[in-house]
């Protein structure tokens, strides 16, 4: 059985009720690792340290976790997490809830000086946003621009279409949905009451309801059954009444070494935060509240993958995982269709009972417009309907609502609340309304085109497993030949390397030849260069351009004996392209500049007398060799091999040790922009789009690439 990776709508209401224990709580830090897992540092007076730990890659989790599992604070945090800690250090968290039946979180954050809204989406490929109190994005993991919906900076926030919440359906709206049916009873309970796959079987099961019934055979005792079932699910959700359980398949001899966990004794494969029907034939484990039992499951997930990526041989990819995802999306598609159906079948509706009760819409209209032109103010024609309501006036009687900030008038005709036009007459009021069926109808129409996309998505997982088990196991023995020639780009997985170095600080790149170049990023970094890094047997480059960082082609190490190099003609030329690349040359927009090289020992701190050094300038003394009209271009790449990371310099030095690079050259587009491009043409590069956002997220590329503006010349 494949692990679980994603939490569900259930989850999540179970979730929310534990979390909201912890309003009131204070912030400290927010930390971002790999661009999906989002670490929140707070304080509570009670408690004392909580830490909240959200992924919205490959796995899907939200829980709090034992200070003991949380990882260390990384060297450098990115933008997103500064800007975070910019809105929400110190700040309030006031409340915690789950939007709707849908998989979202949303975290309020209350400060003096501003309130913050985080929206966690934990469906798709995941995104966390970050809301200012008007409800605009300040700031997205990713940027979402569907037909739908819009998550973007600067733009309002837009949650997904409503649909409906089973936790709160009676029973004759349930009734009613089932009816709406034409399959069997497990798919529709899973489709109308949009509970997913898993907990439609669930509730059959639970219910006593035969999952493969027609739903033309079903009636009241099965419907009552399954509603029965579903408010009892609800209650607990709502009460916080849990009985939270991991599920493992015990390894062979698991049953044999009952003096571990049971967690350790095997694969954990699900976690619930109740006791689940479907899972009654594997051994679990009970908690006492749900965030545990969530803590233990991710952890030993993640566990279990470094397990099996250390264990060698060909590793199977999860297709079973990704079909799963796929037919999810198509029901979750589906069940968008029909509720944009209803939808649309409202609007026109609407639209006929204004045509069917002309005479009373008209008089409801004509009132308040002869009353504006009187000038009487909204709150007095608010005041007179109410008056004529009293008095028994049925067109008093159907409003139900008048709002002047929005010219609008809201009616309840034949068991039918209408918003109106209150400026407008009824045939241009139902002429809207019509338009806004068709524009629904357009999203109808929108929704099935991404359905067979989906199809399509779902049938090429389906082909690729099956090509996958054909082919072959390598050879214990494979060359290291056979391993350089790796397709990286359509493995399914690529396990992340990613040591340490101490020049990851500064700007580097190594040459062609394998010589270290590092470069400065700012004034206090190019002294420090100069001060601490330049030895006697390396070289010294700068452009002729004033603005440009130091740069130093290594003979060795830091902490390595130095020994005079006889210097490849293209290890020099690679460097004196980083010094110029890097400069004021590219903020220029130049397409090409001059740089120069001198030894060591024609670099001085110690200005010309009368002369002043401001700080990380430095004078040179003797003669320079020149490089003249080096070329403006940097490569930007991601390693594979021996490490996975991104790199950056001089195409001929980047091209032959990445998997994939992408070439650019001065433009218009802004360093973060070029960056946020450059990181979305890499994961459609790659078919492993989780491992691009761990070892090349936008910030990662952004490192590399010049200050001033880019275009990118192969994307």
């Amino acid at each position: 059985m494949e692990p679980k990776r994603e939490l569900s709508s259930v989850d999540l209401a179970a979730l929310a009720t534990e979390l909201s224990r912890y309003e009131g709580a204070k912030l400290d830090k927010a930390y971002l690792y790999d661009e999906d897992l989002l670490r929140l540092k707070l304080r509570d007076f009670d408690r004392g340290r909580i830490e909240l730990l959200i992924e919205v890659g490959e796995n899907k989790q939200a829980h709090v976790a034992d200070p003991s599992r949380v990882p260390d604070a990384p060297g450098r945090p990115p933008e997103f997490a500064m800007m975070l800690r910019g809105r929400i250090e110190s700040a309030d968290l006031v409340s915690v809830e789950q939007y709707e039946f849908d998989r979202i979180l949303v975290f309020e954050f209350e400060r003096p000086d501003q309130n913050t809204t985080l929206v966690v989406e934990l469906f798709g490929d995941g995104n966390v946003a970050v809301l200012d109190e008007t409800g605009e994005v300040v700031r997205s993991l990713e940027t979402v621009r569907l037909k739908s919906r819009t998550v973007a900076p600067g733009s309002q926030y837009e949650f997904p279409q409503s649909r409906l919440n089973p936790l709160e359906v009676d029973y004759d709206t349930l009734e009613a949905r089932m009816e709406q049916s034409d399959t069997d009873v497990v798919r529709t309970v899973a489709t109308q009451l949009n509970l997913g796959g898993f907990w439609g079987e669930e509730l059959c099961t639970r219910a006593g309801v035969e999952k493969t019934m027609d739903i033309a055979d079903a009636g009241e005792d099965e419907y009552r059954a399954i509603h029965r079932e579903l408010m009892e699910l609800a209650e607990a959700l709502r009460s916080g009444q849990f009985d939270p359980r991991v599920y493992v398949e015990l390894d062979e001899d698991g049953d044999d070494d009952a003096d571990r966990p049971l967690t350790e004794r095997g694969r954990v494969v699900d976690v619930s935060p109740v006791a689940l029907e479907e899972r009654s034939d594997l051994p679990s484990r009970a908690f006492d509240s749900f965030n545990p039992a969530l803590e233990e499951y991710f952890y030993r997930l993640k566990e279990q993958a470094q397990r099996e990526e250390e264990g060698g041989g060909r590793e199977r990819p999860d297709f079973e995982a990704e079909i799963e995802k796929e037919k999810r999306i198509i029901e979750q598609q589906e069940g968008a269709i029909e509720g944009f159906e209803e939808e649309a079948e409202e609007f026109r509706r609407k639209a006929e009972i204004c045509y069917a009760r002309y005479d009373l819409i008209d008089e409801v209209l004509s009132t308040i417009q002869d009353a504006r032109d009187a000038n009487t103010p909204w709150a007095d024609i608010q005041e007179t309907l109410e008056e004529g309501a009293e008095q028994g006036i049925p067109a008093a009687e159907a409003v139900v609502d008048v709002d002047g900030a929005e010219g609008t008038v809201t009616v309840d005709v034949d068991d039918e609340r209408i918003t109106l036009d209150a400026t407008t007459g009824v045939e241009k009021n139902a002429d809207r309304l019509y338009q806004e069926a068709k524009r629904v109808e357009g999203k109808k129409e929108g929704a099935r085109e991404a359905i067979e996309d989906t199809r399509e998505r779902l049938e090429a997982v389906k082909q690729r497993r099956e090509e996958w088990e054909a082919e072959p196991e390598p050879e214990p023995d494979e060359t290291s030949e056979e391993r350089e020639e790796t397709d990286w780009l359509s493995r399914e997985s690529i396990p992340v390397r990613q040591p340490e170095h101490w020049y990851e600080e500064f700007r580097w790149f190594h040459t062609s030849d394998g010589y270290l170049v590092i470069g400065g990023r700012n004034a206090d970094q190019n002294e420090a260069l100069v001060k601490k890094y330049l030895d006697k047997h390396d070289r010294f480059f700068h452009t002729q351009a004033h603005g440009g960082p130091v740069t130093i082609l290594k003979a060795s190490g830091p902490s390595e004996p130095s020994s005079a190099v006889d210097w490849p003609e293209s290890s020099l030329e690679e460097a004196a392209q980083f010094a110029v690349a890097y400069s004021s040359v590219w903020k220029d927009g130049r397409g090409a500049g001059d740089a120069y090289m001198v030894e060591p020992d024609q670099v001085s701190k110690t200005p010309e007398s009368g002369e002043y050094l401001e700080k990380g300038g430095f004078a040179i003394r003797g003669d320079r060799e020149y490089f003249r009209d080096v070329a403006c271009r940097v490569a930007v790449g991601i390693t594979c091999d021996d490490e996975t990371r991104v790199i950056g310099g001089p195409p001929s030095a980047i091209e032959p040790d990445a998997a994939t690079t992408i070439t650019l050259e001065p433009g218009k587009f802004a360093q973060n922009d070029a960056a946020v491009k450059c990181y979305r043409e890499f994961k459609s590069r790659f078919t492993d789009e989780s491992f691009v956002r761990k070892v090349a997220s936008a910030d990662k590329i952004q490192e590399f690439l010049p200050p001033g503006g880019s275009d990118l010349l192969d994307a």
